[in-house]
């Protein structure tokens, strides 16, 4: 008897993913619960399981784009799944009879799928879509097997031309290669990019997006590192970084500017009394931007607890759908990349995105004198068709005074 294996529902808005890859072969024995293979959204990629265990018989291709329901596979009881069984238990036919060696074959299977620097299934694909040989990459997974973390960040390396064969002497020789070979090489769109994509034009389309700047003098905030990050990482168990006094300050100026953090639905305008930060991460297969919760209500070790959970599940392509969708508000970091200014496109369907930027020792002028003090410009994009020009100017007015002065972070005012 066989089990029809379907895509299963993975959101509302969710019609179709793309199988990535097969973790397992067309025949093998699976169990229960098992990851037989990995699909991807336009929003998260996600393991898909055994729901018995039984004989894997594979439908779909890797590659294919299938919708909702679609049975993929189908798994077959018994068969192979008890030929192990059956041979621990055969005894030998004649008393005395030493018994024959089991059979090398599983194990011989397994040697060579954990060798070392054999992909994972996974892995392979992503390899080959880049054009890299696998004995380039040094494997990280168990017995030094590539996985898909180290092929997502290996790098292409160009072929090297062979040696031309000995031929005899021509009469007129052949124009000399060129120094340096012009290659080009054409990858599929994942669909989290292909989302990513139609996502942007479409909210610089449908927007009235415009963007406002102002600077921040990081001094205080780095000197009240300075003084605490040892206790508060020793309290606290995480680093105190500069994204949650950022957040913190956001999360302050909400409740002044309530329509930076609200949204339109049709001819209404929605207001949140909460705040669920957006936080930008690049992750391996792109920008994605998972959602601290309540943000308002967290304190500044609450918040750097729940970057670095988030940040780490993005560089996992662990992510869940609901800790993606939601957010009343976004920040974006562009100075881990040294980025010094930026027009940061909002996150629709909210109004309003705020960029960070690196960090650089500029002279400024303090009460007339000129100091060199650590400056960050900061930008906020809004939706002017809700965000005017005031509310979006005090606002960043607020976040810069908030951090200038991070006492006012503790003491809400």
């Amino acid at each position: 008897m066989s089990l029809e294996i379907k895509v299963p529902p993975v959101g509302e808005s969710i019609t179709e993913v793309t199988l990535s890859s097969w973790l397992k072969k067309d025949g093998d024995t699976v169990a229960m619960d098992e990851a037989i293979a990995e699909l991807e959204s336009d929003k998260a990629t996600f393991e898909l399981t055994a729901e018995k265990a039984g004989v894997l018989k594979i439908i779909a291709k890797e590659g294919d784009v299938i919708a909702i329901g679609t049975v993929v596979c189908t798994i077959e009881e018994g068969g192979a799944a008890a030929a192990p069984a059956a041979q621990a238990e055969a005894a030998p036919a004649v008393k005395g009879e030493a018994a024959a060696p089991a059979p090398a074959v599983a194990t011989a299977d397994k040697a060579t799928t954990y060798a070392s620097g054999t992909p994972s299934p996974a892995a392979a694909k992503i390899l080959a879509e880049k054009g890299v040989e696998a004995g380039s990459v040094t494997g990280t997974g168990i017995n030094g097997r590539i996985t898909k973390e180290d092929a997502a960040a290996a790098q292409s390396v160009p072929a090297k031309a062979p040696a031309p064969a000995p031929s005899a002497p021509a009469a007129i020789s052949a124009p000399a290669a060129p120094a340096g070979a012009r290659t080009e090489r054409r990858e599929k769109m994942s669909p989290l990019r292909k989302t990513v994509a139609k996502r942007l034009v479409q909210v610089k389309n449908e927007t009235a997006m415009l963007t406002t700047f102002n600077e921040v003098d990081m001094q205080p905030i780095m000197e009240l590192r300075t003084k605490y990050k040892d206790k508060f990482k020793e309290k606290h168990g995480v680093g105190l970084g500069f994204m949650s006094f950022f957040t913190k300050a956001v999360t302050e100026a909400l409740k002044d500017w309530p329509a930076v953090g609200a949204r339109i639905e049709g001819e209404e305008v929605v207001y949140s009394n909460f705040a669920d930060i957006s936080i930008a991460v690049s992750a391996p297969k792109g920008l994605v931007v998972p959602v601290i919760r309540n943000a308002d209500t967290l304190s500044l070790a609450e918040i750097e607890k729940a970057v670095v959970a988030l940040a780490t599940k993005a560089r996992d392509n662990k992510l869940s759908l609901e800790e993606m969708t939601g957010g009343t508000f976004t920040i974006t970091n562009g100075g881990v990349f040294g980025s010094m200014l930026s027009t940061p496109i909002i996150n629709s369907p909210q109004s309003a995105i705020l960029g960070m930027h690196n960090i650089i020792e500029r002279p400024v002028a303090v009460n007339g004198q000129v100091v060199i003090r650590p400056m960050m410009y900061v930008a906020l994009s809004y939706d002017h068709r809700i965000v005017d020009g005031r509310e979006s100017v005090s606002f960043l007015v607020r976040v810069k005074q908030l951090l200038e002065d991070p006492a006012r972070l503790l003491l809400g005012v």
